[in-house]
């Protein structure tokens, strides 16, 4: 079993947290993207945790293995968790409960019937239920995992509520330790650019890297993320944070122009596949960044990839516009 007991004398601040992905991941220069959005060819590097292994990669394993890892050390046999139904972190948590024998139930927002691609497909394969919430805001769905975790226990089981977007104090350790390996891999690292969700991926590389050195590009999953990552963070209210929240656009599930534009030329320059939601989003808030002078040529920037494939694919919009990129050859 890949469980690890930290010990609590040797690291007085550290918990139980279980092993589930491929650690350190890479970093990958990206000359011919940097000098298409106008930085040198030496500045630009993507930090590769797409490749963090377990069930299609992506950010929310690093979150899962303290987390779940609390959970596994406290006996629970079910794990319980809620996003949107093309959540990321919904899709790992299932992928976690597979790999260490634990059950899922997976409580989203909407109706069934909607989709059934994209990590909905993933959910199925790796055997996670879910209780369909309804049109409902985050504190609807909250409450709606609140039932669920009452139903399972009234039955005998021995649930445990991991946080939306796998965010918390807890969960944030994984990217304090992200924030690592970049100052080791990128010494010289000037700014982190990570897709600002749920709060906790940005908290963690705040604390490792400082508030100076990560600029969040809002997706508008939250109302107010800057609030939670100061929460996850742990820093006062008047703690200035580098966030950007002019690439929402109509709304997190939307595929903007810049978004889209932004998949297409980080396809093309670098061969990698970015989703609509999260890293296109963030890509698009690193050109937006370069063009307004807040990043600039000379100094080392890291582009942090979460993950998210498995999204594109169930994203109508995003798969419609990808098709539409197709030019038939002509002799």
């Amino acid at each position: 079993m890949m469980y690890v007991m930290s010990d609590p004398h040797t690291h007085p601040h550290s918990a139980p947290h279980v092993e589930l992905a491929t650690f350190p991941t890479p970093v990958e220069p990206a000359p011919r993207l940097a000098a298409a959005i106008g930085l040198g060819p030496d500045d630009l590097w993507i930090k590769r945790d797409d490749l963090t292994g377990l069930g299609g990669g992506g950010n929310k394993i690093r979150k899962l293995e303290w987390t779940v890892g609390a959970a596994f050390a406290d006996g629970a046999d079910t794990l319980v968790t809620t996003g949107a139904p093309q959540s990321n972190h919904a899709r790992l948590t299932a992928a976690a409960g597979a790999r260490l024998g634990l059950d899922v139930v997976l409580v989203l927002r909407g109706s069934p019937g909607a989709s059934r691609s994209g990590n909905l497909a993933l959910d199925g394969l790796f055997g996670a239920r879910i209780a369909w919430a309804g049109e409902v805001d985050q504190a609807g769905l909250d409450r709606a995992a609140a039932e669920v975790c009452e139903q399972l226990r009234t039955a005998g089981g021995r649930p445990a509520l991991i946080p939306f977007g796998g965010s918390s104090v807890l969960g944030a350790r994984g990217y304090a330790r992200c924030g690592e390996e970049l100052r080791q891999e990128l010494p010289d690292l000037r700014t982190a650019v990570v897709a600002l969700g749920s709060g906790g991926t940005m908290a963690g590389l705040v604390t490792a890297l400082g508030p100076d050195a990560v600029l969040g590009v809002d997706v508008g999953a939250l109302p107010e993320p800057a609030l939670a990552v100061r929460e996850f963070a742990g820093l006062p209210t008047s703690e200035v944070l580098r966030v950007r929240r002019d690439q929402i656009g109509d709304g997190y599930g939307t595929l903007t122009t810049a978004t889209a534009e932004a998949l297409t030329l980080t396809a093309r320059t670098a061969g990698l596949v970015l989703d609509p939601t999260y890293t296109g989003r963030a890509m698009a808030g690193l050109i937006a960044a370069v063009q307004d002078g807040d990043i600039r040529p000379g100094e080392r920037t890291v582009f942090v990839h979460t993950g998210g494939l498995p999204g594109l694919f169930g994203h109508a919009d995003a798969v419609t516009y990808a098709e539409g990129q197709v030019v038939p050859y002509e002799a």
